[in-house]
């Protein structure tokens, strides 16, 4: 009797003692998966495959965010989009930033994924006066956000037909219509021929635009740029003249060039198509797309091309910018309107490329300002 005793006890001893064990395995386990998923935040992965772990932009946390955008207030959004809403946030160095806070919770949430990850890649390997810096990141189960300069006067489509064109008194003149069109090409030139390999924004438009308070210019929302292919010359030389990729078309209705929506092949051109639909905005003061014209003329690109093959350019010019007895000055307009007559071409062998762009400009500009009209400098 006493023997059963004795073994009933060890074998209550031994049964307490494995189960002890088990939960010690089971809780190690649990630990290291954690930090294995911690480890393997999907963002922090693909940084370290395509970037130096120190050229990371700062990352921020969550809760920080959401404390310096008063929990993502809607009385503090300053934009929205399909893919996310942009909230003005004061930074604990007291910086004024825009928060985007990517959305997560309907069809667009693997999109939102990669196009985040990829704006990241971008902005963190590019610097220029006239794009947008990237401030830093933040991966989180609740939420992926991007932190960027704020840039307080709005885009220039809110100055052309927007809520700041419909101020009383309100009048964007065009030498400041030219300093903008020269920085935006600026912008472009840079990406396409100063970054190895180059970027293609591929979402060139005036939303894309931002304008601070100088009137000097930012270009923006780099969701949906892509890093091109180099392809090798005879020489063994490479040029960002030779580069693209095989990608299928996104952008924006009435800026996305109809030779890439055709042959799904993305080059720098896409962007000089892009960039001539917004020269036709300065110059006209019209929507990209527009509903409410006729069928043939949606497209804004489509009804400026078909007025100057019939002479009737002066029809659509923007009434703002009151031209009829400044014959200077709308000589310089009709070279512009050339240009982006150019640079919308059907053929991409017919565009001219970023850094002809720039150039064209800034001759209008010496030629307006040897005219008696003050250009700003750059």
């Amino acid at each position: 009797m006493k023997l059963n005793k004795i073994a009933i006890f060890a074998i209550i001893i031994a049964s307490t003692s494995l189960i002890l064990f088990l939960s010690v395995i089971i809780s190690i386990l649990r630990s290291r998966k954690l930090n294995t998923t911690v480890e393997e935040d999907p963002t922090t992965v693909f940084l370290h495959n395509h970037r130096n772990a120190n050229l990371f932009p700062p990352v921020f946390t969550y809760d920080e965010l959401n404390i310096s955008t008063n929990n993502f207030d809607p009385k503090r959004k300053i934009g929205d989009g399909g893919f996310g809403s942009v909230y003005l946030g004061n930074l604990r160095d007291g910086k004024i930033a825009a928060v985007k806070h990517l959305h997560r919770h309907n069809h667009t949430a693997a999109f939102s994924s990669k196009s985040f990850c990829n704006e990241i890649l971008i902005l963190s390997s590019i610097d220029h006066p006239n794009l947008v810096k990237l401030h830093g990141y933040c991966s989180d189960p609740r939420g992926l956000i991007l932190v960027y300069d704020y840039i307080p006067n709005g885009t220039l489509a809110e100055h052309l037909h927007g809520s700041k064109s419909k101020r009383n008194g309100y009048k964007l003149t065009w030498q400041t219509r030219l300093d903008i069109a020269i920085q935006t090409a600026l912008a472009m030139e840079y990406l396409h021929f100063s970054v190895k390999p180059p970027i293609v924004h591929r979402d060139i438009t005036s939303s894309n635009i931002f304008i601070e308070k100088d009137m000097r210019i930012k270009v923006g929302d780099f969701g949906l740029s892509r890093l091109l292919v180099l392809q090798e010359t005879t020489n063994n030389q490479t040029t960002s003249s030779s580069g693209f990729v095989w990608t299928g078309p996104q952008g924006t209705p009435g800026y996305l060039d109809p030779e890439y929506h055709r042959s799904f092949r993305l080059t720098e051109k896409s962007d000089v198509y892009s960039f001539g639909v917004v020269l036709l905005e300065l110059i006209t003061g019209l929507k990209a797309v527009d509903y409410c014209r006729d069928k043939r003329e949606m497209a804004l690109a489509d009804m400026v091309v078909s007025r100057i093959h019939t002479g009737q350019l002066k029809e659509v010019l923007d009434p703002v910018l009151d031209l009829s007895n400044d014959g200077e000055m709308l000589n310089a307009v009709a070279a512009v309107a050339e240009l982006a007559f150019r640079c919308v071409a059907s053929d991409t062998d017919d565009r001219p490329d970023s850094k002809e762009v720039v150039e064209e400009l800034k001759r209008v500009r010496l030629r307006t300002s040897m005219n008696g009209d003050v250009a700003k400098d750059e």
